[in-house]
């Protein structure tokens, strides 16, 4: 019997930009159906519709007579309270109390047992949980969800940042509930754990449901080119005005964190360099270490032909050796939205941090023309515009700042086709400016049309490097799951 049942499923967050379009999908009683896709499928939506935590436009979704608070989400993205102790945070809907106050010692105990059930028996549950690592906030989270009387468990990607004794002691849960007839839907991209461990493998596309098979009956390379496709956009990158390869910025073996490990290359004038990977490979983090608001443990940058040192300690280093970074989430790290659109874009340029009313209107003015910038006036809060045009409030920002190393992270992830145009149109004309251009993209269609050369990040490290001549989607695909390879023999 069918725990879940989905028909014609529909879901666009911007209007016109489908998330989730005509996805027909079933999952049945104790099966364990793994859930794959390249990046912005589709999957991790599909799975805050059936927690409620995301509503759908239109389709049918039947749960069978389950209620939502049956359906069990651990997200890829941690949800830990830091200042709350760990069993607090396994329990946080369900504390015992005793007389109105939270019984601590019932509390613990639970925890322990629970605590156990993920290889954490000797951890104090009454510490904070924001003392943990992420490995071990991870199986918090996880410990919490098998707490919880569920009939269907959604796991994304849950094993990101586990070793291979703990992921072992997740499969070993994993089986137990399947035998209670949990239904567990499974989202990774780690091809190995999905034959160890699933039944049924549903493949997603820009949306939609490509395939389904059975896992004892499908190889990993017809996975791979059902995610890739094969549709490629005919816009190809604004040619390179360089007759010679001049280094505008040369990366060795830089290192950071727990995603950046070891990760060379050079980036050229009046290129586009593409890096592609999955999400959790290591993009943002090595742009963020390179403009200096994360810390590097080793390796060197570089700069220009010259090959001057750069060791950046914080993004003001960057900013006055004319480095820009248009971050993942403009709203978190990009923009000040209260402010108005003059202030966040003269935020760098503006040393005195006080507004000339004059210049500086002028000068949002002129750069907001370049991006096609749509509002009511310069003194407008940033917060009040789209987010196309929040994009390019950003943009403009180093724009201004004349700079000449750009890192683009998701430049045109949420903004509609006018602004992805708009967007496209400044890169090349930064590359006839001979400027250097680094662009992270989960769009492989996009970073297909507007680099060139691809980089490819799988676990930290590159594991590819593509021209125009070599690349296609399967390609690049492969590589982004390349790192994963083999992932159970390393982590141990």
């Amino acid at each position: 019997m069918n725990a879940i049942t989905i028909q014609n499923l529909q879901k666009s967050y911007v209007p016109g930009v489908p998330v989730l379009k005509d996805f027909d999908f079933e999952i049945a009683e104790g099966e364990v159906h793994a859930l794959v896709g390249s990046n912005g499928a589709g999957k991790s939506t599909l799975a805050k519709i059936l927690t409620g935590l995301t509503p759908a436009n239109s389709g049918n979704i039947d749960r069978h007579g389950r209620d939502e608070s049956a359906i069990v989400l651990v997200l890829q993205e941690l949800n830990i309270i830091p200042t709350l102790t760990i069993a607090e945070n396994i329990y946080i809907n369900a504390l015992p109390r005793r007389f109105g106050v939270i019984n601590q010692a019932s509390l613990n105990h639970k925890a322990k047992q629970a605590l156990g059930r993920v290889g954490l028996k000797n951890l104090d549950p009454s510490l904070p949980a924001g003392s943990l690592g992420v490995g071990q906030q991870q199986l918090i989270e996880i410990a919490s969800a098998l707490e919880k009387e569920s009939s269907v468990l959604i796991l994304d990607e849950p094993t990101a940042a586990l070793t291979g004794p703990e992921i072992e002691l997740l499969f070993d849960n994993v089986r137990a509930l399947q035998k209670q007839g949990v239904a567990i839907l499974y989202i990774s991209h780690r091809m190995d754990e999905i034959a160890r461990i699933c039944d049924r493998v549903t493949v997603m596309r820009d949306g939609r449901r490509i395939a389904t098979h059975q896992v004892s009956e499908v190889e990993t390379t017809q996975l791979v080119a059902e995610m890739a496709g094969s549709e490629i956009s005919s816009r190809t990158a604004a040619p390179s005005q360089q007759k010679e390869k001049i280094t505008g910025i040369s990366v060795s073996n830089l290192s950071g964190g727990e995603k950046v490990k070891n990760v060379s290359f050079d980036a050229y004038r009046g290129e586009i360099l593409g890096i592609a990977g999955l999400i959790g490979a290591g993009r943002t983090e090595t742009l963020r270490a390179i403009f200096g608001a994360d810390p590097i443990s080793g390796g060197e940058i570089r700069l220009g032909p010259e090959q001057i040192p750069f060791h950046p300690k914080s993004p003001s280093d960057s900013v006055a050796k004319k480095l820009a970074l248009v971050p993942e989430d403009r709203k978190q790290d990009g923009l000040l939205l209260p402010l108005s659109i003059t202030a966040n874009t003269v935020l760098a340029s503006n040393r005195s941090l006080l507004l000339d009313d004059a210049g500086d209107r002028n000068a949002t003015v002129t750069t907001g023309e370049r991006l096609a910038l749509k509002y009511d006036s310069p003194d407008q809060a940033v917060g009040d515009l789209s987010g196309g045009n929040q994009q390019k409030v950003v943009i403009s920002r180093w724009l201004l700042c004349e700079s000449d190393i750009y890192l683009f992270d998701e430049p045109t992830r949420g903004v509609d086709v006018a602004a992805k145009e708009s967007i496209y149109t400044l890169l090349d004309e930064l590359v006839e400016a001979n400027k250097t251009i680094i662009l992270v993209s989960s769009d492989l269609t996009e970073l297909m049309s507007i680099s060139h050369r691809i980089l490819v990040m799988s676990n930290g490290r590159i594991t590819g490097e593509f021209e125009p001549e070599t690349w296609s989607r399967e390609a690049i695909t492969a590589a982004a799951f390349a790192g994963y390879e083999n992932r159970k023999e390393t982590a141990a």
